[in-house]
């Protein structure tokens, strides 16, 4: 029979660290050992496909190994951390290959007592800022022009959100040179005409 205050071992977790990849091993099991030595209560499971941290009712940290690299991030990142710092990805200390990419013990001891801190407080996470919606895209000449010559393709191009259209007026006015910007915008009113997306290949992969 366990102690009473063994710590949280989800056997998910166990499962997760032995089907990762070779470097991120290490990484994952310290990083594990060390949420439970700075916060015994804290609570293991699975969130998203990836180890999270429970504590006080509310997440504390979570974990994530990839190809190259393994990420660790606090909940309340920029509370913890500290607004100025920018968070990569998921991860509150960037892209971690080996061990030697963590920060100081005592720097991620004091982070944990401060996540902790916040989740007994109930202090709630900062809401993202929502970022200012784009303009409407401004579709140049030629395309107008193009597409004016086919209905169909005219159509689709009307149909389509700010977002679609915004992809395909951008691969057009991106173009450097002109035989390649003709050459795209030959491909878009085709395209369109049959009611494809810009990205139509990769929906759906």
């Amino acid at each position: 029979m366990p102690a009473k205050n063994a710590p949280s071992h989800d056997p998910r977790i166990d499962a997760y660290i032995a089907k990762s990849a070779e470097f991120a091993r290490p990484i994952l099991a310290h990083l594990r050992a060390l949420v439970h030595e700075a916060c015994p209560q804290a609570v293991e499971t699975i969130k998203w496909g990836m180890p999270f941290f429970v504590y006080a009712g509310a997440p504390l940290c979570n974990m994530a190994a990839f190809k190259q690299h393994v990420a660790f991030g606090f909940w309340k990142h920029a509370l913890v951390v500290g607004a100025g710092s920018e968070r990569e990805g998921m991860g509150s200390y960037g892209k971690m290959a080996s061990l030697g990419d963590l920060p100081p013990e005592k720097t991620l001891l004091a982070h944990f007592k401060k996540a902790m801190a916040l989740n007994e407080q109930g202090v709630k996470s900062p809401a993202a800022r929502k970022a200012a919606p784009k303009p409407p895209p401004q579709a140049p000449a030629d395309l107008l022009a193009a597409l004016k010559k086919n209905g169909a393709a005219q159509a689709t191009f009307d149909a389509f959100p700010p977002s679609c259209k915004r992809e395909y007026v951008e691969w057009i006015t991106e173009a450097k040179r002109e035989e390649t910007r003709a050459r795209r915008l030959a491909q878009a009113v085709e395209w369109m005409a049959e009611g494809k997306r810009r990205n139509w290949k990769y929906e759906g992969c």
